[in-house]
This record gives structure tokens, C-alpha cells and sequence, in this order.
């Protein structure tokens, strides 16, 4: 199962009370107050991990729950704090404090937190403060105090989860427009492969290597079509994934071995993007002609260059690798890190 946005209850651990006590002890008369304070609640801290890429943990387990502090006692003994609660999320994840009543997923949200680096913590909730023992409360007046305040009350509240990948570039494109098998060929990644559209039901984020130790991260997200905003297909779900890249590829059937032309599929692959979010649309981007080894490709790629003459487009073959290299070549160029 793949999750990329989820709604949870997070509740830190409340404080423990503080102590009533007196210290009790042979040829000791009135030892006086001894009560010791409570120890503090666990806090609720998300930290990214690499070993973790969605958020389906949150699918099973939407509430979360950090242990309360334990309560002081006599002798001066503080009771002991609660260990705070880690929780693993996948680098890319933004957070969101949710409204309290569930509410449609169009409903205002704040950002709290972009958590986009491996190893960077976000304390989500924080646990209560433990209470005071009576102890405190000793005065010259008040000598046998039997005042002690209780634990706080740890931090608690709805939160929306929202995963984005981390990649460098996008591939956009239609269903069965060779996305998949485009990312196979320039990484090492692995996507599902076949011959029926919507092959791909989730992101796939590949790795592609450079001269000089550089590298880029890819992500093929699952194929987009006309009216996908209005959930057509599958919608405009997975576009977030692209909302972070430099660079976005469109993977285009030169072909049109699926009945459409390639100059309406970019046309409307812009429009959903420009519906989805407008600084999308306005997002550097290049043209990967695909499929050139069948039938009337060269033909239509004539006319798509005569179209955009400004455009970038590189033509390949990404069932046999070829036009890899110039497509690589490209990437290093825009996208590479210095």
C-alpha cells in the first residue's frame, strides 16, 4: 500500500503530579516535607528516515500516543520522565495542523513543518511539564505544607501528513507513453512495466548517475490524462510529487500508437498542470519524443519541432536505450548539482 497523505491524532504524555510527603525517620521528629516531583511527559517527535518512502504506517496506526510521566514520591524522589516518541516519516513530508472536526480536505490549513532532509526532527507535540511537590511549598509559615500542583497536560491536536517527493525531475506523460521503461533506462530503478495503461500506481523515484560522482533523483509519477482535473483516470492525486522538481520531462508517444497526437497530448498535459498549480505550468521543462522506432514518428516529430522550435526535444527509443546518453547528457546540464 502505497499512502501519501493522511489525517492523525497526535497526544503527548502528560506530566506526572508532584508528592504529598514527610519525611518519617527514627530520632527524626518533624522531618518536614519531602515530596518529590513528577516527571515530565514524552514528547511526540517525527523524524525523516531514508529507509521509509510513504506514509502507509499512519494508515494503521492514525493515532498517536507518547507515555505520561510518572508521579513524584517521598523522599524527595522525582518521578521518572517519559522517553519522547519517535516517529518515522519518509524526507519530503510536510505537516499540517488539521482542523479539529474532520472536514472536507479542502479545508485552510497551517504548515508547520517541512521536513525535507534526512535526519531532521520536528517535535510535533510536546509532553506536559511534571508537577511540584509539596516540598515547594515549605515556609516559615506553612511547615507542614500539603499543597502539590499536578502535571501538565502534554500537547495534543490533528495534523495532516503530506508526502513530496524529493526529486531533481518529473516525467509527465500520458498512460503507456513509455515513462516507466524510460526511468529503467537511465537509473536503476525497477517500475512495473506492461502493455496496459496505468501501469504505475504510485511514484517511483529512480537515482541517475553522472560523470564525476553527480547524481540526480527522477520521479515517474502514475500517467496523467485529459480531465484529470475533474478525476478522470486517477486524477490529479500523485501531481504533488512534482510540485519540488527543477525540471519537468514530458514523455511523449511520438508515434501516437494510442490513436492521439502528440501535439494535443502536450497541450493538454500543460493545461492540467496549469489547473493543478499554475507555478507548475510555468516550471522549466524539455520534451522526451518517445517511441521513434515505429511508424509515422518521424513525421509527427517534424511537425512537433516545427511547432516548438525552442523546445528541447530529444527523440529515443527508451525500449532499447537508445538516445539514453543524450537525454543523460541534458539532465547533467540542467539539473546536476555543481
Amino acid at each position: 500500500m502505497f499512502v501519501d497523505h493522511i489525517r492523525v491524532f497526535a497526544k503527548a504524555g502528560d506530566g506526572g503530579c508532584g508528592s504529598v510527603s514527610f519525611r518519617r525517620e527514627k530520632f527524626v521528629p518533624k522531618g518536614g516535607p519531602d515530596g518529590g516531583d513528577g516527571g515530565r511527559g514524552g514528547d511526540i517527535i517525527l523524524r525523516v528516515d531514508a529507509n521509509v518512502d510513504n506514509l502507509a504506517a499512519f494508515f494503521y496506526e492514525p493515532i498517536i500516543k507518547a507515555k505520561n510521566g510518572k508521579n513524584g514520591m517521598g523522599k524527595q524522589c522525582y518521578g521518572r520522565a517519559a522517553l519522547p516518541k519517535l516517529v518515522s516519516v519518509p524526507a519530503g513530508t510536510l505537516v499540517y495542523r488539521a482542523p479539529q472536526p474532520a472536514g472536507s480536505p479542502e479545508a485552510p490549513r497551517e504548515l508547520l513543518a517541512d521536513l525535507d532532509r534526512e535526519g531532521v526532527e520536528f517535535v510535533l507535540c510536546a509532553g506536559g511539564e511534571g508537577g511540584r511537590g509539596n516540598i515547594h511549598f515549605k515556609s516559615s509559615r506553612n511547615r507542614a505544607p500539603r499543597q502539590y500542583t499536578e502535571g501538565g497536560a502534554g500537547e495534543e491536536g490533528y495534523f495532516y501528513l503530506e508526502l513530496r517527493k524529493i526529486a531533481d525531475a518529473g516525467l509527465v506523460g500520458f498512460p503507456n507513453a513509455g515513462k516507466s521503461t524510460l526511468l529503467g533506462a537511465i537509473s536503476s530503478a525497477h517500475p512495473k512495466v506492461a502493455s496496459y495503461p496505468f501501469t504505475t500506481l504510485h511514484p517511483v523515484v529512480g537515482i541517475v548517475e553522472f560523470p564525476g560522482y553527480k547524481r540526480a533523483a527522477v520521479a515517474d509519477i502514475p500517467g496523467l490524462i485529459e480531465g484529470a482535473h475533474r478525476n478522470v483516470g486517477l486524477g490529479h492525486d500523485f501531481l504533488r510529487h512534482v510540485v519540488r522538481c527543477k525540471l519537468l520531462l514530458f514523455v511523449l508517444d511520438m508515434a501516437g500508437s494510442e490513436g492521439r497526437n502528440p501535439l494535443d497530448d502536450l497541450a493538454a498535459l500543460r493545461k492540467e498542470l496549469k489547473l493543478y498549480d499554475p507555478q507548475l505550468f510555468e516550471r522549466p521543462w524539455i520534451v522526451v519524443a518517445n517511441k521513434m522506432d515505429l511508424s509515422s514518428a518521424k513525421e509527427n516529430l517534424k511537425q512537433f519541432k516545427a511547432r516548438f522550435r525552442k523546445t528541447v526535444v530529444i527523440p529515443m527509443v527508451a525500449a532499447e536505450g537508445a538516445g539514453v546518453d543524450l537525454l543523460k547528457q541534458k539532465l547533467a546540464e540542467l539539473i546536476a548539482p555543481e
